[in-house]
C-alpha cells in the first residue's frame, strides 16, 4: 500500500479508537471516524468494510503468521511445541502494538458486539491453527483441541502480561504453555470424605 493509503488507514484507526472510547462504539458513525482523521467518508469505505473492523485491522495478516509458525517448527515437535513456537513468532507484533491494544481492549469489554466479533475472530484463529497442525500430520480431531488449548494458553498469558509487563510476554507464554503441561500431570487430592475436593477446598489447600 502506498505510503498515503498506510497513513490514512493508520489515522482512521486512530481516529476510530478515539471516538469509541470518548462517545461508546454505539454512538459513533463512519462519516465521524472520517471527519475526525480528517478524511472523507467515502476514503474510510476504501480501508474498511464498516466501523468494527477499524479496530480488527491486521488480522488476516496475523493469522498467516500463525499458520506460518506452526508450519516452520521442527519436525518432531508435539503439537504443543509448535503452537508455543507459532505464538513466539508474533511476539514481536503483539508488544509493538500494546499502546493501541490496551485502550482497544477496553472499548470491547464495554461492547458486546465488539466482544462477539472477537469471538468469530478467534474461532477463526483456531481453524487455522488446527489445519496447520493437520498438515503437521496430526490427527484432525486432536488439531482441533491442541488449537483450542494453545489460544486459551495464549489468552491466558496475554492477559498476565497486560497486567504485568515484566519479566516481558515471552516468559508469559513460557509459563503458561508450562502450566498448562503441569496441569495435564496434577491429580486432584480426594476430600475427607472421598470425594473431588471443590474450588474453595482447592484455594485453602493452597
Amino acid at each position: 500500500m502506498p505510503r498515503s493509503g498506510a497513513d490514512a488507514r493508520r489515522r482512521l484507526q486512530q481516529a476510530a479508537l478515539e471516538l469509541f472510547r470518548e462517545r461508546g462504539y454505539e454512538a459513533t458513525t463512519a462519516a465521524e471516524i472520517a471527519a475526525r482523521a480528517g478524511l472523507t467518508e467515502r476514503t474510510f469505505f476504501r480501508h474498511f468494510p464498516d466501523k468494527r473492523e477499524a479496530l480488527f485491522d491486521g488480522g488476516d495478516a496475523f493469522r498467516a503468521a500463525l499458520t506460518a509458525g506452526v508450519l516452520a517448527a521442527p519436525e518432531g515437535a508435539t503439537p504443543m511445541d509448535a503452537m508455543l513456537l507459532a505464538f513466539r513468532s508474533v511476539e514481536q507484533t503483539i508488544e509493538n502494538n500494546r499502546p493501541i491494544t490496551e485502550p482497544r481492549q477496553a472499548v470491547i469489554a464495554q461492547t458486546p458486539a465488539l466482544q462477539e466479533r472477537v469471538l468469530t475472530k478467534t474461532a477463526g484463529l483456531i481453524d487455522a491453527l488446527s489445519e496447520a497442525l493437520s498438515r503437521r500430520g496430526v490427527e484432525r480431531g486432536l488439531a482441533v483441541l491442541a488449537a483450542q488449548v494453545g489460544m486459551a494458553a495464549f489468552a491466558y498469558a496475554t492477559r498476565a502480561w497486560f497486567y504485568e509487563p515484566e519479566p516481558g510476554l515471552d516468559a508469559h507464554l513460557a509459563r503458561a504453555f508450562a502450566e498448562l503441561q503441569n496441569l495435564s500431570k496434577t491429580a486432584l487430592r480426594p476430600s475427607a470424605e472421598g470425594k473431588s475436593p471443590s474450588p474453595n477446598d482447592m484455594r485453602r489447600a493452597e
